[in-house]
């Protein structure tokens, strides 16, 4: 017998939970199938089986379990199971009796009668002659509302016509006093702490701006089916936020500072951590080195890091570091919110739904795409000053697009030789 014993899924870490076995007690695996998922405070990951055959079970679900203890063993010697086939001239046989007894049974002279009640369309009536009709057809009131093509102006006034305990949007239904209780995750219970600890041990502020959206929804508008056809994934937002984010880092270091024991980092490059909801709670994957990418290598990279996430695979690795954080509450609808610093970074940008507002532009009121945008940052070192400043050179980067290609650079003074 092997023994499948747990994997240490990072430094630090001494227990995991068996969250979900993919096999069952005595079914045969193959070599490398997966079957479990580990849960760490940090990450998913699969648990893999090292050789082919029969899988004891030995540590339940939902057990926490410390690193290295035996979770399974694998019987090697077992031959797999051959799944069951049913004989098919026996089902053949049973075919052709069936159409026999079909031809040899008369068909009636008179309609069978059948029920026209359903059980679904109760608060259906049916008139006599419709009833009579139905059972002359063998068919009941499912059949003949399933084969309604279209409900028009009349059918709706006969509906509000009626009386309104009839109608099923106004029945009284009964209430529950039920409640579903669910154990708190490994994963979970780490997210709360931190949050909680955050609250607690950094002086954190949050500061807003707006971005006016059209010339970057006409951009990707313009140039979408082109840059699928070259680089086969559709142009979005993200990438946009994350590389003007790592030109105004470059010009606000502070923002991408963290402190360390009594000094202050400042890291010469710019660790882009993407917030990413998945089933098993927020992961914030990290997209390293972001400033050196391009729009489309940056929307590559924070897609396979989404999906690893969602696809519970993604490892310590990728989400260990980073130096700023983005988060987009906007995919759910957010109008304005204050994003939860993501430790031991100093800042966090949060991105939000874009809605078509009134603004005034030179002198004149338009209707444009705006974007509300936030920067938490923590004020012990982040001054106000270079917050807002953040902000607004990512306003400036983001309502002319041109200027993520020249970075910190001045087109006009560039042309001048200035």
């Amino acid at each position: 017998m092997i023994e499948i014993k747990i994997p240490s899924p990072g430094e630090s870490i001494t227990e995991v939970e068996i969250s979900n076995w993919l096999v069952e007690d005595g079914d045969y695996v193959e070599k490398d199938q997966e079957i479990a998922e580990i849960e760490s405070d940090k990450a998913t990951l699969p648990l893999m089986a090292p050789e082919s055959g029969t899988i004891e079970v030995i540590a339940s679900a939902g057990e926490t379990i410390k690193v290295g203890t035996v979770a399974c063993k694998i019987d090697p010697s077992a031959e797999p199971k051959e799944p069951k086939q049913e004989s098919k001239p026996d089902k053949d046989k049973e075919n052709k009796e069936q159409k026999a007894e079909e031809k040899a049974e008369p068909k009636p002279d008179k309609p069978k009668e059948v029920s026209t009640e359903s059980t679904e369309y109760k608060n259906v009536k049916v008139s006599p002659v419709a009833q009579k009709m139905m059972q002359e057809e063998n068919i009941n009131i499912d059949d003949v509302i399933n084969g309604l093509k279209r409900i028009g102006k009349k059918e709706v006034e006969q509906t509000l016509s009626q009386p309104s305990d009839s109608k099923g949007i106004t029945q009284k239904k009964e209430g529950t006093r039920d409640a579903e209780r669910k154990k708190i995750s490994q994963l979970r219970k780490k997210l709360s702490q931190r949050l909680v600890s955050v609250k607690n041990e950094t002086a954190m502020l949050t500061t807003f701006n707006e971005v006016d959206m059209t010339e970057i929804i006409a951009l990707r508008k313009k140039y979408q089916k082109q840059f699928i056809e070259k680089h086969e994934i559709k142009l979005g937002f993200m990438s946009f936020f994350t590389k003007a984010v790592t030109i105004a880092l470059k010009i606000f270091p502070s923002v991408n500072s963290q402190i360390d024991d009594e000094e202050i980092v400042y890291p010469d490059y710019a660790d882009i951590g993407i917030a990413v909801q998945t089933p098993k709670g927020l992961m914030v994957p990290v997209v390293r080195n972001a400033e050196t990418m391009s729009l489309a290598e940056l929307e590559l990279k924070i897609k396979e890091l989404a999906d690893k996430g969602r696809a519970g695979r993604i490892s310590i690795d990728d989400l260990s570091g980073g130096t700023f954080t983005i988060t987009n509450g906007g995919v759910f609808g957010s109008l304005l919110s204050t994003p939860i610093l993501n430790p031991p970074q100093s800042g966090i940008l949060g991105m939000h739904n874009i809605q078509e507002r009134p603004v005034a532009i030179n002198g004149k009121v338009e209707i444009r795409p705006m974007m509300y945008i936030a920067l938490s940052y923590d004020h012990r070192t982040i001054d106000g000053k270079d917050s807002v400043g953040f902000l607004i050179k990512l306003k400036e980067l983001l309502e002319s697009p041109y200027k993520l290609i020249l970075g910190a650079n001045n087109a006009d003074k560039m042309l001048l030789g200035l």
